[in-house]
């Protein structure tokens, strides 16, 4: 070890982030505290890390990351996060941001402070890519002076902001590839409550956790678009059609518009939500490069619905995975529908090479329906024999 040049030694310590194994592996020799203070990259200080955060004072606490942190220099990724920990002096955290920001490079930050400190006075027309905000409050957004020119990620958690401060934070970051928004608190001027976001830039958005009125993004290099645990009136995505991945996970939506252009969509993924097939099919009719379609745990709007395998077969050329999970009608309890489902199936995909069956047993089941459940097995066994190169696989719970 004492041949590695400090630099080396530098970046083996920014691999173990935590500050608390930094500290200590600094303490091996000289040469390892010369690699902590001058080349060491980046620095975690997370209370999940260490029990013991929680168990010193908070004044103890700042006392320890600012003899850390000032030790340090050309720090190039910081993580404070503060979970069930009081709240800071405002002041020594504004120290650690400032003596930091002109060389930080990313910046995990959740920690409540008294007053709070704003984030975007301290780090912007700094050097920045990466940004992830958690339980903070950010108002009176200025995208000329609170500017973030190298920000290529931005992600917000249970952050307090309008949707007009929304906004303007995306225009501030002229080259943000990727956003994530988790919780929020939308602080609304009128009754409605509603977002409208507009980048040019953005690739990939994440939602999570939001009730609105109306969600309106305008995105015309989005690839990817994911919505989970959210209750929307609507939601409409316009653009230039750049859309390949779409997912929505529980999600209550009375109007969905992803765009008519949806030409570039490869991966469709659906669960627990209340579909109208007939208006889902029409918006990605067009998706001749859909790879993969996944409902899973959806409810049909009209229960006489079901997906129509033929449409999918025609509509879908380079389709390679398909997932569905869904109740069929319970007078069919022969299990003829479901048997010639999968013989459809079968027909209408020759490129099908694995299919897995699932289905729930409960525990107390008649002989009838063991029957039906083993005239079921039986027949699909029977009709795999017509296609032997496609692996069959059953999942009884």
């Amino acid at each position: 070890m004492e041949y590695l040049p400090v630099e080396v030694i530098g970046n083996i310590l920014s691999h173990l982030a935590a500050a608390r194994d930094v500290v200590t592996a600094s303490a091996t020799c000289r040469k390892w505290r010369e690699a902590c203070r001058k080349h060491l990259q980046s620095l975690s200080f997370n209370s999940d890390d260490w029990p013991i955060y929680r168990d010193l004072t908070t004044s103890r606490l700042e006392i320890l990351i600012t003899q850390t942190i000032f030790q340090i220099t050309g720090l190039q990724g910081l993580s404070i996060l503060m979970d069930d920990v009081d709240e800071f002096n405002a002041s020594t955290v504004i120290a650690w941001l400032m003596y930091t920001r002109e060389t930080l490079r990313w910046l995990f930050y959740n920690v409540r402070t008294t007053p709070n400190v704003n984030i975007l006075d301290l780090c912007g027309r700094q050097k920045l890519e990466m940004l992830v905000l958690a339980h903070n409050s950010i108002t009176g957004v200025e995208p000329n002076y609170q500017r973030f020119s190298c920000l290529k990620s931005l992600s917000l958690s249970y952050v307090s902001i309008s949707a007009l401060d929304l906004n303007l934070l995306l225009t501030a970051c002229p080259r943000i590839e990727i956003f994530s928004l988790v919780n929020p608190e939308i602080v609304m001027s009128d009754a409605q409550v509603m977002i409208e976001l507009s980048s040019p830039t953005l690739k990939s958005i994440y939602v999570e956790a939001i009730s609105l009125d109306k969600f309106v993004l305008e995105a015309d290099s989005l690839e990817n678009l994911h919505l989970k645990d959210c209750a929307l009136e609507l939601f409409e995505l316009t653009g230039k059609g750049a859309l390949k991945h779409f997912k929505i996970d529980d999600v209550s939506v009375l109007h969905l518009d992803i765009g008519e252009t949806v030409e570039e969509l490869e991966i469709v993924d659906v669960s627990s939500f209340t579909i109208i097939w007939s208006k889902f099919y029409q918006m990605i009719s067009k998706s001749s490069k859909l790879r993969k379609l996944r409902f899973w745990d959806v409810v049909f709007d009209d229960e006489d619905e079901i997906v129509d395998l033929e449409t999918v077969a025609l509509c879908f050329p380079k389709l390679s995975h398909l997932a569905l999970n869904y109740d069929l009608r319970d007078d069919l309890r022969d299990g003829v529908l479901h048997y010639d489902w999968v013989a459809g199936l079968l027909k209408r995909c020759p490129n099908l090479r694995k299919l897995v069956i699932h289905g729930v047993v409960s525990d107390a089941k008649t002989h009838e329906e063991c029957q039906m459940l083993a005239n079921f097995t039986s027949a699909i066994v029977k009709l795999m024999r017509k296609y032997m190169h496609v692996d069959v696989q059953f999942d009884y719970i």
